[in-house]
């Protein structure tokens, strides 16, 4: 992976992402992969995990905040949040910019990607090392729904590829003991693959949101780290509609400025692509 001061992420078709590194800053390996952080010449620090790039600090902003404004700014008054996954932190520090949150329960598999991330990628792991609204878990998001009597108003998946540890947050029963814990009106988004490359997982992901809720989407976002270039996110809920339900009133309200999302940038990441709704038909409710 690392050569002549370069890291390379290679995609299975045949097609490739290069990074000039300067520095490695930290390589370990968990029980579940190896973690590593690099500082590179063009994009700062960056986090792959089994070399795969997950963060990097040039645009890491644009994930999340699609990840978490779109359900944040649609749901009424999300006080209750939980986010599995998202290791790096920078989900949990978007959630916790809202003051409407009264608790975020994040459940992270590997230590090792938050400790990491900690000591080398602040910018987004800063609300890790403490934050009153903040619960942390290391443990297994799949057992935490399973288990979990709380009721959340919105989940977060913010998850890898489906691969390895993050491979049981695709499936059925997964998705139906997140419904047993989502409370009314509640929404769950999740990390959604590339329209371009996750053809088939975007489609058995649609299909196993479907059959839980009544309403499910997708919508796509832009950045510079994702192999293509163009990635989605899952939308579903029982009750509300990403568009008809979102109002500008409060965006305004919240008093927040974002550095990717705004107005315009949510209506338009429903507007899919016509490959893709193709690929999707009978699966998704996008206008």
């Amino acid at each position: 992976m690392f050569s002549d001061l370069w890291i390379e992420e290679k995609h299975e078709v045949g097609y490739g992402m290069r990074y000039q590194v300067e520095q490695v800053l930290y390589s370990k390996k968990s029980e579940f992969q190896t973690v590593d952080i690099v500082e590179t010449k063009g994009h700062g620090k960056m986090l792959l995990n089994d070399g795969l790039v997950m963060v990097s600090e040039r645009d890491e902003f644009i994930y999340h905040d699609m990840i978490t404004h779109v359900p944040m700014l649609i749901h009424p008054a999300p006080k209750n949040i939980l986010v599995i996954g998202g290791g790096d932190g920078g989900t949990a520090r978007e959630v916790l910019r809202h003051n409407s949150v009264e608790k975020c329960t994040m459940v992270e598999i590997d230590k090792l990607v938050c400790e990491a991330c900690i000591e080398h990628i602040p910018q987004t792991a800063e609300v890790l090392k403490g934050h009153k609204k903040l619960n942390l878990i290391i443990g297994d998001g799949v057992k935490f729904v399973q288990e979990t009597k709380e009721k959340f108003d919105i989940i977060i998946v913010d998850s890898t590829d489906p691969i390895g540890p993050a491979a049981p947050l695709f499936g059925p029963e997964f998705y139906g003991n997140v419904k047993k814990c989502l409370a009314p009106n509640g929404i769950v988004v999740s990390q959604g693959e590339s329209p371009f490359f996750n053809e088939d997982i975007q489609k058995s992901m649609l299909e196993v949101l479907s059959s839980a809720f009544e309403n499910t989407y997708i919508y796509n976002f832009s950045n510079l780290t994702y192999p293509g270039g163009l990635w989605s996110f899952t939308f579903a809920s029982n009750s509300l509609d990403p568009i008809a339900d979102f109002k500008q009133s409060r965006i305004d309200e919240s008093g927040l400025e974002f550095n990717y999302y705004n107005e315009g940038i949510h209506k338009a990441a429903f507007k899919l692509p016509t490959f893709q709704r193709k690929n999707l038909e009978g699966l998704i409710k996008n206008p």
